[in-house]
């Protein structure tokens, strides 16, 4: 159970900006996880959570969080280095210039979109896991957009 509501804690401010223990908890509680106040104020300890300077909001220490100059660079790097898309139910197939993969997809991952889950990048291909089709067909059709200029 420790576990399970550990990776929920991350899930919940991997998305959204929490900045107490309470607004934490009542996050949780919708996704069907009671516990006390002490309970998460160890879970946070135990993952290592902090908070960012700024909203104070909890976070990984040492993830970049997006931002507006981080969303610019990843529409400018889609624009310039992708050459092809292909969605495939959840999932994205972004195709690169070689060797371009993996700096486009630290951008999508810093950027953290809500319809992406995850990425995994190779030389020239990455595979976004998009949170759904719907998640995916948006990706899609914004990025079609922005490649076609």
């Amino acid at each position: 159970m420790k576990s399970w509501r550990q990776s929920q804690i991350l899930e919940v401010v991997d998305q959204e900006a929490v900045t107490s223990q309470e607004q934490l908890r009542q996050r949780l509680v919708v996704r069907g996880i009671e516990a006390s106040q002490a309970t998460i104020s160890r879970d946070l300890k135990d993952l290592g959570l902090v908070k960012r300077a700024g909203d104070g909001a909890y976070v990984r220490p040492g993830v970049a969080r997006s931002s507006p100059a981080v969303d610019e660079q990843l529409r400018k790097a889609v624009a310039s280095q992708v050459r092809k898309l292909e969605r495939v139910g959840a999932l994205l197939v972004v195709r690169t210039d070689p060797g371009q993969a993996q700096g486009v997809a630290v951008l999508l991952d810093r950027a953290q979109l809500a319809e992406v889950a995850g990425t995994i990048a190779g030389d020239d291909t990455i595979l976004i896991i998009g949170r759904g089709d719907d998640a995916a067909r948006a990706l899609d059709e914004r990025w079609s957009e922005v490649i076609k200029g």
